[in-house]
């Protein structure tokens, strides 16, 4: 393994009726900001739990966080935090509010254009303190140092990390997943499971322990995963996918070892150019990433398919390789995201702005041997089509 620091100041209030923690987890003498989506938590009653835990706290509001944050509306957020004079801000909903919020307390205190925290990776010195209160396992953002911001006038999607903007606390209640539509559940696996895979699916590296915590995130998903979507109101299956979504991207199971990423960036601009949801182009690249590297992660491609989806050990390495890759491709169709980008009736008219979006972003040389080109690239996104 490599060196490595791990850090996660994070602390977290798991389960049923935890949203009641809000009431000590906050000091009351600080103003608090609630930051939401589109009010999607006033139907499902995640509103009046945190409004009655903070019933001695002096709470402001701000709704309307975008599925796919835009800086305009984090901006208005920032202004907002300035006229008002507020301490500490609550993010509520899933990880696009959490992600937002992210950027939102760092551009808060942030001295100069906040725009260079995405575009130039400035560095961040001080930040509003935060917590969450999560609705939509997915992202893992409740428990890590990670945003994704949008900027759609530039077609951008951009991200940033940094140790300032782990979440002080977040609130993980199963219950307040109960509601969510069936794509967004589905979405929010796919989601997870890729995120493990960047951080797994690479090279044998001596890290057994990384491995199997990351082989047992994907088993979870992949059983769960399947039950969820027929029986929605199971709590024990609730509590299982939003641990191991928080897990799959906490920081932990990256620690030592090199990680890919290529899938995200190629995905990250199939937002920014068709407007696809993150999980849906997660779901199209992927596979083919697994397919056109697999020269490279041959080793752990048999090790995945052997482990995960419990390939037999009698086959050839190429039939085992083949499965893993087939049995990947089939769990996300069964979750209910496509695999091609034709599957939306969208064309290869925009792989050019796909490829120059990637060559503005700098994403040159992108997976863990940083040796997949901007014609790589191309290649991935051509064989993704159909």
């Amino acid at each position: 393994m490599d060196n490595f620091i791990y850090y996660n100041p994070t602390c977290i209030f798991f389960g049923k009726g935890e949203i009641k923690q809000l009431a000590i987890a906050i000091d009351r003498k600080l103003k608090v900001l609630l930051v939401y989506g589109g009010g999607s938590i006033k139907v499902n009653r995640v509103y009046d739990q945190v409004m009655n835990a903070l019933k001695a706290h002096q709470v402001l509001e701000f709704s309307g966080i975008e599925p796919n944050p835009e800086y305009e509306t984090c901006m208005k957020v920032v202004e907002y935090i300035h006229v008002n004079n507020v301490d500490f801000v609550l993010a509520v909903g899933g990880g696009s509010v959490i992600d937002a919020v992210k950027f939102i307390v760092a551009a808060a205190k942030f001295k100069g254009d906040p725009w260079d925290i995405l575009a130039k990776n400035a560095d961040i010195t001080e930040v509003l303190p935060f917590g969450s209160v999560l609705t939509l396992p997915a992202t893992g953002s409740e428990m890590n140092n990670n945003s994704v911001i949008s900027r759609r006038a530039f077609n951008k999607k951009l991200f940033f990390s940094h140790d300032k903007v782990y979440p002080v606390f977040s609130i993980l209640d199963p219950e307040t997943t109960y509601t969510l539509p069936s794509r967004q559940v589905a979405n929010g696996i796919v989601d997870a499971f890729v995120h493990v895979m960047e951080q797994y699916l690479t090279y044998p590296q001596n890290a057994p322990l990384q491995d199997r915590f990351a082989e047992g995130i994907l088993q979870t998903l992949i059983e769960e995963g399947q039950k969820v979507l027929i029986n929605p109101h199971n709590y024990d299956v609730r509590a299982n996918i939003m641990w191991a979504a928080a897990l799959a991207l906490n920081t932990l199971i990256e620690k030592g070892v090199k990680t890919d990423w290529a899938t995200h960036m190629i995905g990250h601009e199939l937002t920014a150019i068709y407007g696809l949801d993150h999980a849906q182009t997660l779901a199209i690249i992927l596979p083919n990433v697994m397919k056109y590297k697999r020269e490279k992660k041959a080793d752990k491609l048999v090790q995945y398919a052997e482990r995960v989806w419990g390939v037999d050990k009698a086959l050839s390495s190429e039939q085992k390789i083949n499965l893993g890759i087939e049995k990947t491709r089939a769990f996300f169709e069964k979750m209910g995201n496509p695999t091609t980008i034709s599957a939306y009736s969208l064309s290869k008219g925009k792989f050019d702005a796909i490829i120059e979006n990637l060559r503005q972003n700098g994403r040159f040389q992108l997976g863990e041997h940083q040796d997949i080109t901007l014609e790589d690239s191309r290649k991935i996104l051509e064989m993704s089509f159909e």
